[in-house]
């Protein structure tokens, strides 16, 4: 008789490092709620628009659904590079600096896997985006937090970089503006990170996948900061600013050797994004700029309610300034983060998402999203509001 099988035995050990997601176990708990608001998504409540959805029908019926290059359609890599160029004066050749991905999920994992050795350090700000350490570690990897504040609005400061740069330093990880906080930072901001990155020779990996929503001011693209192009791996992509995020597509901008190598990665464990949504996002990149634009100015008016209810319930919440999320403090109602989405989501019915799955900087905040109706911002106000009263 053979011997019997124990399949728990062959599982790597970094998996049982890391946790699930947080984000995903408050979902799996609304979802047993009848009645439940949610202020906890990521996801724009916009439809995609007609033009984008009727190009990828006329994708279909004329029969594209082969694969592409890995790199994806070259029309596509063309439209970013032209988009880039114009919008934020960065060029990038589309035959070997653009790569389209699977969603800026893919395109994080490939760009650190394809910089990291075992035991090299990639350094992330917290609160920060639940899959930046698990990507981190699943590349051997070592995340190295470094935390941001209330006190500077959640934005990095460059003494603070510095502190925890070592020797073992690969790479920084930024996110502006940023998931969960909603912050922003300004060009004066960066510009003082840019010295930090300079100075100790490492890399960056922007995610600006929430560029497009910013709301005071413009937004500075990392990579066209002096000097910085050679030394960044932009990310970025179409779910957010174009409400595609079941399209699945993004991609990543970066120097011809840095693309080759993510490529390299990309093309034996995805081979290439869809067709048909690549489709979709050269028409939302050549058509889609008014659609976009009226959604970003919807956002800004649910920001404005939710902020200004929070504040007035007494959840102090500082302005966020990009992206869809408010991230309000806690902290005076005597609650922790879990405790009080917890509470909030059994005995009011409305979902958010704690600051603490986002690391030790977000505990005692709350991660709520105002990509959703008018009418339910209002009503999950009224609800937090009789929560707090009753404590």
């Amino acid at each position: 008789m053979r011997k019997t099988c124990r399949p728990s035995k062959f599982i790597a050990d970094v998996t049982g490092k890391v946790p699930p997601s947080g984000i995903r176990r408050y979902f799996d708990l609304a979802s047993e709620i009848d009645d439940a608001i949610s202020l906890g998504v990521g996801e724009p409540d916009f439809v995609t628009p007609w033009h984008i959805r009727e190009a990828c029908i006329h994708s279909l019926e004329c029969g594209e659904t082969s694969y592409t290059s890995n790199y994806g359609l070259l029309e596509l890599r063309e439209e970013i590079s032209r988009f880039f160029s114009g919008k934020y004066g960065v060029s990038y050749n589309p035959d070997s600096e653009v790569l389209v991905t699977s969603g800026v999920s893919e395109a994080l994992d490939v760009a650190i896997r394809a910089i990291t050795n075992p035991g090299d350090e990639i350094i992330v700000p917290q609160p920060s985006y639940v899959a930046y350490v698990p990507s981190v570690m699943f590349a051997g990897g070592v995340p190295v937090p470094v935390m941001t504040g209330i006190e500077n609005n959640f934005k990095l400061l460059p003494e603070d970089l510095e502190a925890v740069i070592t020797d073992r330093t690969k790479a920084l990880i930024l996110n502006y503006p940023n998931n969960p906080t909603g912050a922003t930072m300004g060009r004066k901001d960066l510009e003082a990170i840019a010295d930090v990155v300079a100075e100790h020779d490492i890399m960056v990996i922007s995610d600006e996948v929430y560029d497009c929503l910013t709301y005071n001011g413009g937004h500075t693209c990392f990579a066209s900061l002096d000097g910085m192009r050679e030394r960044t791996i932009l990310l970025n992509g179409f779910s957010k600013a174009y409400a595609m995020t079941g399209f699945r597509l993004a991609f990543a901008l970066a120097p011809p050797e840095i693309i080759s190598a993510m490529m390299l990665i990309h093309q034996y464990c995805m081979l290439c994004a869809p067709i048909i949504a690549q489709v979709g996002a050269i028409e939302a990149l050549r058509n889609g700029n008014s659609e976009m634009e009226k959604m970003v100015r919807d956002y800004d008016r649910r920001r404005h309610l939710i902020v200004s209810g929070l504040n007035k319930i007494g959840l102090d919440c500082f302005e966020p300034k990009g992206a869809f999320y408010a991230f309000p403090s806690v902290k005076n109602t005597g609650l922790n983060s879990e405790e009080f989405a917890e509470r909030l989501l059994f005995e009011q019915k409305v979902v958010t998402i704690p600051g603490n799955v986002f690391g030790e900087a977000g505990d005692g905040f709350l991660r709520c999203s105002y990509a959703t109706s008018k009418e339910d911002i209002e009503e999950a106000l009224a609800r937090i509001e009789a929560f707090v009263d009753g404590l």
